[in-house]
């Protein structure tokens, strides 16, 4: 059993802007010559998310739309009559989607569906500079004989 920690790096525009991170997951997964496993995908930080969805363009908008539907923008935070940094809303966002996702792999594939992307999601008000930490927990061979 191995446990390997990485970290991808990357720049984000903000207000739910929705980055497909699948290839650089599986990149990272890749190197690690696990054969059998788990990996968390994790964002550290309050105004990111991590989840999966189908990376399409009128999903994207969709999935933007209801976020606004959901957590306005344009109301009052209490976050930002404190700190009056304008992203209150973007902390209730990242709070309701979640900072990680963990997905299992089998011969070095993640187990994603066929339509299903790992995406990260930034609902900061600014551009950003972001990581993901990634933790791998695996085996090299397959764990169960037939």
């Amino acid at each position: 059993m191995g446990i390997i920690t990485k970290t991808l790096d990357f720049e984000t525009r903000g207000n739910t802007d929705i980055i497909n991170i699948t290839d650089d997951v599986q990149k990272a997964l890749d190197r690690a010559n696990l054969k059998e496993g788990i990996i968390t995908v994790f964002v550290p930080g309050a105004t990111g998310a991590v989840t999966t969805i189908e990376y399409e363009s009128g999903l994207m908008e969709d999935l933007t739309h209801a976020i606004e539907r959901i957590v306005p923008q344009g109301i009052e935070y209490k976050h930002n009559l404190k700190w009056g940094d304008g992203n209150g809303h973007s902390h209730v966002r990242a709070s309701l989607i979640g900072p990680s996702v963990t997905i299992p792999f089998s011969n070095a594939t993640l187990m994603l569906g066929t339509w299903q992307q790992i995406v990260f999601i930034d609902f900061d008000v600014r551009l950003r500079a972001r990581k993901i930490i990634l933790q791998i927990i695996g085996d090299n061979q397959n764990s169960f004989k037939e």
